[in-house]
């Protein structure tokens, strides 16, 4: 008698939740806004908004859209083909970005918090309520709900981290690599991994690199004094 074979169901794909979360929230225009790049040894500081309109998203919009996720947790082929189709869909899409510069002289914290209001303001004449991820974001800053791991649990903060992080790797992949060959920002796109390191040790910092950051890659290198070094990295 043959043996019966289970069916294995296909996955639910995580963006039927993320969906599902903002629209509970009780208006259609849902904003979501997060950064990425806070822990890289190069380049800049990146946040990103998205305004989802769930009323008016059409079912080839949500479809398009199947694979939205945090996007540590998507490949990059998935975040660039979803990030294309949030430019497509959504009415709304903010990025703005601060240099290695400006993070030198204005602190990391303070640079973050301020990019983060200005993309709630721009943001908030077009969403009926505004999800930042992490912790609550100090005034001036409009109404807005904090969300720890909010790229996880809501659409629209997914979307700003999906939008942020292909924004950020198109730039280092592209013209900082091509400006800056030495440092294999095509690989790592400018956090500090052992490779990334070993660059900096080997050349010096670039123009891109934060030397505010208390990395061991700024230990002095030859023909340079350098800025000293740390117990890691920022």
């Amino acid at each position: 008698m043959p043996r019966a074979v289970a069916r294995r169901r296909p996955s639910t794909p995580a963006s039927r939740r993320l969906f599902a979360y903002d629209r509970r929230l009780g208006g259609p225009r849902v904003a979501g806004v997060d950064e990425v790049g806070r822990g890289c040894l190069a380049g800049p500081l990146v946040v990103a908004g998205v305004v989802i309109d769930h009323a008016r998203l059409s079912r080839a919009g949500r479809r398009a859209m199947t694979a939205l996720d945090d996007s540590k947790r998507m490949t990059a082929e998935a975040r660039y083909r979803v990030a294309d189709a949030i430019l497509r869909h959504c009415p709304v899409v903010v990025v703005v970005s601060a240099s290695s510069a400006t993070i030198d002289r204005d602190g990391l914290h303070v640079t973050n918090q301020r990019l983060l209001r200005e993309v709630a303001h721009r943001l908030a004449p077009h969403a009926d309520v505004c999800l930042v991820d992490g912790r609550p974001v100090p005034e001036p800053m409009p109404a807005h709900i904090p969300l720890v791991g909010g790229d996880g649990t809501s659409a629209a903060v997914a979307a700003a981290s999906v939008v942020a992080k292909t924004a950020r790797d198109r730039m280092m992949r592209g013209p900082a690599c091509a400006a800056y060959p030495d440092y294999g920002f095509g690989a790592h796109v400018g956090y500090a991994t052992a490779t990334h390191r070993a660059a900096v040790r080997t050349h010096g910092p670039c123009p891109l690199h934060r030397r505010s950051f208390a990395s061991l890659a700024y230990a002095p290198w030859p023909g340079d004094a350098g800025p000293g070094g740390g117990d890691g990295d920022g």
